[in-house]
């Protein structure tokens, strides 16, 4: 997270401050659309290797199990959607912790590093095998008798895209939602004129489905039973074959995690616009990643069809009905759009791992170190460092072999998976309270909720594990290895980090930069703005009602927080940024940022330095072109104070002055509403009638002269103001008196609501 801060000077502090502005990128909220495009991006980049890898290991039923397990992502993501009904930042770690303790979410983070550290290279071999296969397809046709060496070529392309994107997140250049929209829209036109392709294709020539995954028709590899070869249960007992079977094809549904990465910046509402989100997920990752490998199966002949179990899109594109020329055109644009996608499944897994980490950093588990910003770019360059480093270390390691590379990856996911389930689990007896969402098939016995879904998924997932950790040698002893370095490695420097007496807080991480004074621009919201004065962080419960009546769309929401300067220490040196931004305004600032990650609606931050609360929030408003002012309920003073305290202060604006509503919040959302200014007065049905029933008295007086409402008010006003600056003053302010006591004795006696 990145933030921008600006110094102050004290000599402005009586005209329009100068202003500290904090901005976070992570409220840049964005469209349900967009958070899918960015989890397809990582999810559906799948479909280019998750297929021929399930075959290669269960044989031709492999199509079945990469279907299963489609349907079994979509009960997954149920899991996470409930995980972020409770937390906003719901991803493993945090939910584990809540749920298990810091232990258990140490281990499961350590498997999900493992999951990160694989994705990357696996896309990025990937993305390099569809390349070199056009590049060897197209100089056989050129009849060159050169040819690259496959898995060498592969691997040296991942290298070099790891290392570009490694460049590009330590200078700062984010993934954005914009380029992950733009990618997926290439590759639905792909898609799409695959699957029409592909239709005529099977209309013309024929074809039958994969066969079912029954024993008799599973084939499993030398490679694909680990410990259980030397056995008869894959054979003989059928559940264990189709675990063996969904084991394998487990990678077809990594990127889960990201939706609770993205689920910080879904917009308002956020929950639903998730729930849309993961259902368009579903949908566009069953029919390319599944279709994909039915088609594969099915289209391209037993005998050639090993030839391209590195590219099977691409040996798809070969074998369609159609001119050579045009197949060969396709299968340059399949080449095109995977290398995209599964570069941006690269950059993804770098930004992820980055942010995982970040989180344990923020807790205490690894020293600050870690996170300490570059000097140049800001960003924790420290940790992509490591993540990078682990990465190509893996490439190299592979050798640019998928098939090892996709058997290594299933350890990760799964366990954090698994462990994502049963903490969700687990809290729905520990925190039983409401969600806004829960995973279906929830049953009541005796007045006690049994979670039938949610217990069969988490059941479901520990078994693929179990199985896994029997037939993945490769997978569990390096997984296995992995997560107890990771693990040990976060035991010993949490307990570094508590002997140091490093105190621990989960707040946001700010740095401070030069800015400007206090205006629109420097802020960055829209004239006509609603501004939100914060002080304390134990109540912001203004801020709340705000964001939950404004659509941040339409109209900005400035959230400022006044730093109370003494007059003896006014000077004209510059205070330094962390005198207007302590330890108080950081912790203040997180939780406004928590509030609108919540809601799913943008805020501006910003810390301003005044000598007088009135003059400096009213100035403020008055640069920062506001409508609206709000408050929470003040401790030392009533509401009326405040509000003629407003008033004074508003008096006292240098010209032109705004008209300004004031509105103060009680901790029930009660609003108490005032007009700062020249303002038409808000009338009560009982004024209305007196003012009519003066207008019906007169009427008929004056004629022929026409006489208005307004005719009666204005000169009414002339009336009271002639007799207020002549001898009868005395008299009017007594009267006036009587009146204000009259009224309020009348509100005291009204029933309350």
């Amino acid at each position: 997270m990145k933030s921008d801060l600006a110094p102050s000077s004290q000599k402005h502090v009586s005209g329009a401050p100068r202003v500290l502005v904090a901005t976070t990128a992570m409220l840049a909220f964005i469209s349900f659309w967009r958070a899918a495009a960015i989890v397809l991006n990582d999810m559906g980049s799948s479909a280019f290797y998750a297929g021929a890898i399930a075959e290669h290991f269960v044989g031709k039923a492999g199509p079945w199990f990469i279907l299963g397990i489609m349907l079994l992502a979509y009960a997954v993501r149920s899991v996470y959607i409930e995980s972020c009904s409770m937390f906003v930042r719901g991803g493993v770690y945090r939910v584990v912790k809540e749920a298990m303790g810091s232990t258990l979410a140490k281990f499961s983070v350590s498997a999900l590093m493992f999951d990160y550290i694989l994705t990357g290279p696996i896309s990025g071999v990937s993305a390099g095998l569809y390349l070199v296969g056009l590049l060897n397809e197209l100089l056989r046709y050129g009849h060159y008798q050169l040819v690259l060496p496959v898995n060498g070529t592969a691997a040296a392309f991942a290298v070099v895209v790891t290392i570009y994107f490694w460049r590009e997140n330590v200078k700062g250049i984010p993934e954005s939602s914009e380029k992950a929209l733009r990618i997926m829209y290439v590759t639905t036109v792909m898609v799409v004129i695959m699957l029409v392709w592909c239709g005529y294709t099977l209309w013309s020539k024929g074809a039958h489905l994969p066969p079912l995954p029954t024993l008799r028709n599973l084939t499993f590899s030398t490679d694909a039973l680990g410990w259980l070869k030397n056995t008869r249960l894959p054979y003989t007992v059928g559940l264990i074959g189709i675990l063996i079977g969904l084991g394998h094809s487990v990678l077809a549904m990594s990127g889960e995690e990201t939706m609770a990465q993205v689920y910080r910046e879904i917009e308002h509402p956020k929950l639903r616009n998730l729930e849309k989100a993961g259902f368009i997920i579903f949908v566009y990752s069953l029919i390319f990643t599944a279709g994909v490998a039915f088609f594969a199966v099915m289209i391209i002949p037993d005998n050639v069809r090993g030839n391209f179990f590195d590219n099977p899109i691409g040996g798809l594109a070969m074998y369609l009905s159609g001119p050579l020329l045009l197949r060969l055109i396709f299968r340059g644009f399949v080449v095109i759009v995977g290398v995209l996608m599964l570069a941006g499944a690269v950059n993804t897994a770098i930004v992820g791992s980055n942010g995982v980490l970040n989180r344990v950093s923020e807790d205490g588990i690894l020293p600050d170190w870690f996170r300490r910003p570059h000097r140049r770019f800001g960003t924790s360059y420290r940790i992509l460092n490591l993540v990078v480093g682990l990465q190509l270390v893996t490439i190299i390691l592979s050798g640019g072999n998928i098939f090892i590379l996709g058997e290594a990856y299933a350890f990760g996911v799964m366990w954090s998976f698994a462990m994502k389930g049963l903490a969700v689990l687990v809290l729905r007896y520990k925190q039983p309270g409401q969600r806004e969402f829960r995973v279906p098939l929830n049953v009541k016995l005796a007045g006690v909720e049994i979670p039938v879904g949610l217990s069969l998924i988490t059941l479901v997932l520990v078994a693929l594990c179990v199985v896994n950790l029997f037939t993945k040698q490769v997978a569990t002893i390096s997984g296995v290895a992995f997560t107890l370095v990771f693990f040990a490695v976060f035991e010993l420097s949490e307990k570094i980090t508590r002997k140091r007496g490093a105190c621990h807080v989960e707040l946001d991480q700010f740095n401070l930069e030069p800015g400007g004074d206090l205006t629109p621009a420097s802020v960055g919201v829209r004239p006509g703005n609603v501004l939100v004065m914060v002080r304390n962080y134990n109540t912001l419960y203004h801020l709340g009602s705000m964001l939950h009546r404004t659509d941040t769309q339409k109209q900005d929401i400035a959230v400022l927080h006044l730093r109370l300067l003494e007059r003896a220490a006014s000077g004209e040196h510059e205070l330094e940024a962390e005198q207007l931004f302590s330890h108080e305004e950081q912790e203040l600032f997180t939780r406004c940022l928590n509030l609108a990650e919540k809601m799913g609606k943008t805020v501006h931050l910003a810390v301003a330095p005044t000598m007088e609360k009135w003059n400096g929030i009213l100035r403020a408003a008055q640069t920062l072109q506001s409508s609206s002012v709000i408050l929470g309920l003040s401790p030392r003073r009533s509401i009326a104070d405040e509000a003629r305290m407003a008033g004074l202060a508003w008096e006292s604006l240098p010209e032109p002055k705004p008209r300004l509503t004031l509105e103060i919040y009680s901790p029930n959302s009660q609003e108490h509403v005032f007009y700062l200014g020249p303002h038409a007065p808000h009338l009560t049905p009982k004024e209305i009638d007196l003012l009519h029933n003066l207008w019906l008295e007169f009427s008929n007086d004056v004629a022929p002269e026409e006489l208005h409402h307004r005719d009666v008010v204005h000169f009414a006003l002339e009336e009271l103001m002639r007799e207020a600056h002549n001898s009868k003053r005395e008299e009017v302010i007594e009267r006036l008196k009587q009146h204000l006591y009259g009224i309020r004795t009348q509100r005291a006696q009204m029933p309350k609501e």
